[in-house]
């Protein structure tokens, strides 16, 4: 029997004057995350022995390498920058901006020429990374640039909840511009496509959230959900989409309501995410849907304000790891049961 194909998995260490080289250490305490995939960081070894150092963790044979083809299986495989940074835990500099977007960088590249699987980026900052690059917004918006694609919709997981982004990381002054009936209509189309490849969702339910406060109070409080956000989910369904709503975001998770649903399209960034991080708390993934390539995150972002108190958990890693390894084989199956499907033979009803 062949044997089973290890998948390659970079993670990112983010900012390392914040937790990532923190939550990377604390996960790789537990020898078993290393028997998940081959497990490759991108993180200055200065930082990890750093964090070692002063929260007096035990010690973690970690594998430092130069490329990602010399990682092995079952050990923690680092590649560390050429040029060691200086790193005050909690005080973000241009120099840890540096180091964070070497990272993703390196990641990015690796990914090209496949040499990973799938990417798990440690959070970052991203007033911090405009220092190194003026026109970074985001890793969802890097990602769908650096790979040339388009339709890349950011989700956020949990075991529970899945909650995506019809609009990213725009300030409010610009939300009424950017939503358009398209810019629904594709969210809903590509999410639709990601639960069907990337969770084997056989026919996804999805609802949609309203814009205004109590979905707009049928035009009174705001014409968008009856002239952009309504006539976007009927041409969903149209198309085959089955898109609920618009609802109300205001009760919308703390009634339970989102858990009838097998995905949640908010308008903007905060609606989604402030009901999501309310249930999922530290727990959540940040994954990007629609691209070609694997990309997760954890839910939380920098602490850099926890850094130097050595209290960070590593479940929001390991949680984005887990999520990682599941998308990419999901995505194997799926693949192999479009390419080969099962023939329908006569007096023989198709599964629903």
């Amino acid at each position: 029997m062949e044997k089973e194909r290890k998948l390659k998995v970079g993670v990112t260490c983010g900012d390392p004057a914040g937790i990532g080289p923190e939550t990377i250490y604390r996960l790789c305490l537990d020898s078993r995350m290393l028997q998940e995939a081959v497990l490759i960081f991108y993180c200055p070894m200065e930082a990890l022995n750093q964090v070692k150092k002063r929260f007096q963790l035990e010690e973690v044979a970690f594998n430092l390498i130069q490329q990602a083809s010399q990682a092995q299986f079952g050990k923690a495989n680092v590649i560390s920058p050429k040029t060691p940074p200086q790193v005050d835990l909690g005080n973000p500099t241009k120099e840890t901006a540096t180091v964070a977007y070497w990272a993703l960088e390196s990641t990015a590249e690796d990914l090209k020429k496949g040499h990973l699987n799938a990417v798990v980026t440690a959070p970052l900052s991203k007033a911090n990374v405009m220092m190194v690059d003026h026109d970074f917004v985001g890793h969802t918006e890097y990602y769908q640039k650096r790979f040339k694609e388009e339709g890349a919709l950011m989700v956020l997981c949990s075991d529970r909840l899945r909650v995506a982004l019809a609009t990213n990381h725009i300030a409010l002054s610009n939300l009424p511009e950017a939503l358009t009936k398209d810019v629904i209509l594709n969210g809903l189309r590509n999410l639709d496509a990601a639960l069907r490849k990337d969770f084997n969702i056989v026919k996804p339910r999805i609802a949609v959230l309203g814009l205004n406060p109590h979905a707009g109070e049928s035009g009174n409080i705001g014409k968008e959900e009856l002239e952009i956000i309504s006539p976007a989910i009927s041409a969903a369904k149209n198309a085959g989409i089955l898109a609920f709503g618009p609802y109300s975001a205001d009760g919308f998770f703390g009634s339970g309501q989102c858990y009838q649903f097998d995905a949640v399209l908010a308008m903007y960034h905060d609606q989604g995410l402030t009901g999501f991080k309310a249930i999922a708390q530290d727990e959540g993934v940040n994954y990007t849907a629609g691209l070609t390539v694997v990309r997760t995150s954890p839910g939380h972002g920098t602490a850099f304000d926890l850094a130097t108190k050595g209290v960070a958990k590593e479940a929001g890693i390991r949680n984005a790891i887990y999520f990682a390894v599941d998308v990419f084989k999901n995505r194997e199956e799926h693949r192999l049961r479009t390419q080969n499907p099962l023939p329908i033979t006569a007096g023989t009803k198709e599964v629903q």
